[in-house]
């Protein structure tokens, strides 16, 4: 669609910082990806094709951008940078399939938004790399937006990548690997060094891929508490399962009955660390502590 070289190769990434005088950011997290190999791999990764639409956060100069917007539908794009909306409006000028919105991804309406710039009729995937800073609360907005997302494809972080996909019974696991599994299948798909950014973070980063579950095995009844009780469970990693549930709910004897049996019902030892248990068991006693209307302290 251009005769110019690829926005992230290496030589146009540093022609476009160097006509723009741009640095990046510390206090949004920019670190400019200028890989091709990862920005080749990430849309293929996404699985993003003409039948897509995609949700882009955060294109910076527009690396990733390109990318999506050669393969998919449409694009949207969130940037919260004012001083990169010309920059993007010049490297992006041969891509009539994109939209990039001056918002803070975190503050939008993202169902009236997506109506308004998508036609409805395609998937929509949400493919970014993600500032570190706020990884956490975007992965949290995500998949409390009542939007449905056919797959999500972010970079983050390698640690927080590992935590998100970790398994039970490894020292990653924990409350975040419960929470989002509890939705998504997660895959750790790609390991990215700190050297395919400019300027180089300190951490190398990874590219998770979450995509829905057909089906939930167990149903959490009250999927809005669930988040919380399972923080609470890994509260104390080095403690046992049976311990948390006390520093949550209370040493009183008839709790401490209520919750023997309960933990007996469900053949969980209670006497394993919270770390041992699947997302299913975590699932099953969020549920059962709820039916038995047990409160936290």
């Amino acid at each position: 669609m251009t005769n110019n070289p690829e926005i992230g190769s290496q030589t146009r990434t540093r022609a476009i910082l160097n006509r723009y005088h741009l640095s990046a950011k510390k206090g949004l997290g920019q670190n400019f990806l200028n890989d091709l190999a990862v920005l080749h791999a990430i849309p293929e990764i996404a699985a993003v094709s003409k039948t897509d639409d995609v949700v882009e956060i955060g294109p910076g100069i527009g690396a990733l951008t390109e990318q999506l917007a050669q393969r998919a539908h449409q694009v949207v794009a969130f940037e919260l940078d004012e001083e990169l909306l010309p920059v993007l409006a010049e490297t992006l000028a041969p891509y009539s399939n994109v939209t990039i919105l001056h918002q803070d991804f975190l503050q939008a309406n993202l169902p009236e938004l997506l109506a308004k710039h998508f036609d409805g009729d395609h998937p929509i995937k949400i493919v970014a790399n993600l500032p570190y800073y706020i990884t956490k609360p975007i992965l949290t907005s995500v998949m409390q937006s009542p939007v449905s997302f056919a797959a999500m494809v972010f970079m983050m972080q390698l640690e927080v990548a590992e935590r998100v996909c970790a398994q039970p019974q490894t020292t990653d696991y924990g409350a975040l690997s419960v929470i989002i599994q509890y939705q998504y299948e997660a895959e750790l798909a790609l390991h990215v060094s700190h050297k395919s950014f400019v300027p180089a973070p300190k951490v190398d980063s990874a590219i998770v891929k979450l995509i829905p579950r057909d089906g939930i095995e167990v149903t959490a009844s009250q999927p809005d508490r669930l988040t919380g009780f399972v923080r609470s469970c890994f509260a104390h990693r080095r403690k046992t399962l049976w311990n948390n549930l006390v520093g949550l709910f209370g040493k009183q004897a008839a709790t401490k009955a209520r919750l023997q049996v309960i933990l007996t019902e469900l053949k969980i030892d209670p006497k394993l660390r919270p770390q041992a248990l699947t997302v299913n068991q975590f699932v099953q006693l969020a549920n059962a502590v709820q039916a038995a209307d047990l409160k936290s302290v």
